[in-house]
């Protein structure tokens, strides 16, 4: 191993504080290198770091002289990643890890107050108002759907397992939107989506695209 440059001649400094903040000598090895920066007044001194479950990490020991006469003093004493160390993964916010799966009875999801999936709702309600119309409206809720929310409802949906690409649906006699159990649903979504109301479907009760299918479709007849 080539000799390192020590301008501070501290390397045994920084070794003597890797060791007291290792506990034991059997987790510090030895000097890999010798860091200065532009002004030359600090050094960092790397250590190879053998602590279970620190792989690929070093001590970092930085060194602190004022000039060429000063004594050298340890300024901190640091565990850092080298090229190929073990790290965490990247932290991933709760709310964008949670999965529908998640929910499971008593778990509560709060939905955070800028959700661009809604939008505020209407609070005051009319007394002429059919109670279905105001529903349908948005009347009396707080927030309801956005067109963001709409639209990512609508593009997960159609490219899921109950949209047309998938093999129940390229083997169906025919289209959803043309069985008797297909009930289309309200408001805008009501062109592209339903829901199954044929207790034999595998889909009974969910919400299907208008060009799903399946084998249980009520027009499927069987002839005498």
């Amino acid at each position: 191993m080539m000799a390192l440059q020590d301008n501070f001649n501290a390397a045994e400094l920084a070794r003597s504080a890797a060791l007291l903040d290792a506990k034991d000598e059997k987790f510090v090895g030895q000097l890999t290198s010798i860091d200065y920066d532009d002004e030359g007044r600090l050094a960092t001194y790397l250590f190879e770091a053998f602590l279970p479950g620190y792989v690929g990490w070093r001590w970092g020991v930085t060194i602190a002289k004022v000039d060429k006469d000063s004594s050298a003093t340890i300024c901190d004493v640091v565990l850092l990643p080298g090229q190929d160390a073990l790290l965490a993964p990247d932290w991933i916010p709760y709310k964008d890890r949670i999965q529908a799966s998640d929910v499971t009875p008593g778990v509560v999801i709060p939905t955070a107050a800028d959700d661009e999936r809604l939008i505020p709702g209407f609070n005051e309600l009319n007394d002429e108002i059919d109670p279905l119309q105001a529903f349908e409206l948005g009347l009396g809720r707080v927030r309801v759907l956005s067109v963001t929310g709409r639209d990512l409802a609508s593009k997960r949906w159609y490219e899921g397992d109950r949209g047309p690409n998938n093999p129940l649906a390229a083997q169906a006699p025919k289209p959803c939107n043309s069985c008797g159990f297909y009930i289309p649903l309200a408001g805008s979504l009501r062109q592209a989506f339903g829901v199954c109301a044929n207790v034999l479907s595998p889909e009974d009760a969910r919400v299907v695209s208008f060009d799903h299918g399946c084998g249980a479709h009520s027009e499927a007849l069987v002839t005498p």
